[in-house]
């Protein structure tokens, strides 16, 4: 019964409206279940391969970094 005393009228209101304010993406979802998630993956890669190919001086070097990152090579040097 805790639970009740922390249901706000207000807040459930805040959630409707998100939800129709989002309406057609929530919808699309549960049409598709695609996200962006993939994508954001991706990106990451992209942002750590930036990171470590700090200071190389060219464009090619740092999408090098991006193939041997996104490749998951075992470069293990001995």
């Amino acid at each position: 019964m805790d639970k009740l005393k922390d249901c706000d009228l207000n807040t459930a209101k805040a959630y409707a409206k998100m939800l129709q304010k989002h309406y057609d993406g929530v919808i699309q979802w549960f049409k598709s279940k695609l996200n962006n998630g993939l994508l954001e993956g991706v990106n990451s890669l992209f942002q750590a391969a930036k990171r470590k190919a700090r200071g190389y001086r060219s464009e090619k070097n740092i999408i090098a970094m991006v193939y041997v990152l996104a490749g998951k090579l075992n470069v293990a040097l001995k």
